[in-house]
């Protein structure tokens, strides 16, 4: 099931530019010409059948934010986050993810996870966050620029990032690419946050689900990011009448944390196609990395 061909009219109402790259291995989304329309050239996969996919989208906090453990040395930051990876869990199993979805992360970290051994011939893409004054934002401890990530095991093609609809001078970015050997659409976003100056009505995140669910068009879906909100709030109603999330019934576990390191709300999803089967980990210690803890799930399409 795809997302309705109602939203994409929305997207023009959000006044969201689409922007298309092609990503292969080892590849990163540079700026590209905008597309004549918003549903110009729909992703398309090939794959059919059973496939079974391990994700994991993770808000790393890469920047040197208020809140963000990081010690500004992108090699030791890699490091830790490929000891997390190494103990993902699904079901009290340990799992390798397949794909990686990230959000709140630098330039240079990802140059450095490309370099891991266990991922150095994954497929990866990167997709900056505009600043106030349109250029990409940058790290503020010097690590190149903010933005997402997506990391695939097999190769990452039809790559296109989108403008979210956004308070003027707070840019969001979402960005999708296609895995040819799941015939799934893969990714991610980082939604504006209820902080004062941002978006503390809710006015902009509903928006940007409905771009981001327009930029992922297609039958078999991945969707993972910090989306901000708690499962009930009204700016995931889109994608829960669409698709299929680990909280099930718009619950889950918590995967933000207090300086504590304590889990205190679920602001961070998986959804897929609602055909697909979902089995969901949070590791249940602190994680020391960020100040959110990863969110896997193993997708089962049929």
């Amino acid at each position: 099931m795809r997302a309705p061909r109602a939203l994409i009219p929305l997207l023009a109402v959000c006044g969201a530019g689409v922007v298309v790259a092609l990503a292969g291995a080892g590849a990163a989304i540079e700026k590209s010409p905008a597309l004549g329309s918003t549903d110009a050239g729909r992703a398309q996969s090939t794959a059919d059948g059973p496939v079974s996919v391990t994700a994991l989208t993770w808000d790393v906090c890469g920047d040197a934010e208020p809140g963000c453990p990081t010690d500004g040395e992108p090699d030791g930051f890699a490091r830790r986050i490929d000891r997390q990876l190494a103990a993902t869990t699904v079901a009290g199993r340990t799992v390798q993810p397949d794909a990686l979805l990230l959000q709140r992360v630098c330039s240079a970290q990802v140059k450095s996870l490309k370099a891991l051994g266990r991922l150095k011939s994954w497929s990866w893409t990167f997709a900056p966050q505009p600043a106030a004054d349109g250029t990409d934002r940058s790290c503020l401890n010097g690590q190149g620029r903010f933005g997402l990530a997506i990391a695939t095991r097999e190769p990452l093609t039809d790559v296109r990032h989108a403008d979210l609809p956004s308070q003027p001078g707070r840019g969001r970015i979402g960005v999708c690419g296609t895995v040819q050997a799941w015939g799934a659409r893969v990714c991610t976003a980082l939604f504006s946050s209820a902080e004062p100056g941002d978006d503390p009505d809710g006015t902009w995140r509903p928006k940007q689900t409905q771009t981001l669910l327009g930029l992922a068009d297609a039958d078999r879906v991945i969707i993972g990011g910090d989306f901000t909100d708690k499962p009930r709030a009204r700016s995931l109603d889109a994608f829960y009448g669409i698709y299929s999330e680990c909280g099930g019934k718009r619950a889950g576990d918590p995967t933000r944390q207090d300086a504590s390191g304590k889990a205190t709300e679920k602001t961070d999803y998986l959804f897929a196609s609602p055909s697909a089967a979902l089995t969901c980990g949070v590791p249940a210690s602190p994680v020391r990395v960020s100040d959110h803890r990863p969110l896997t799930a193993t997708i089962r399409f049929n």
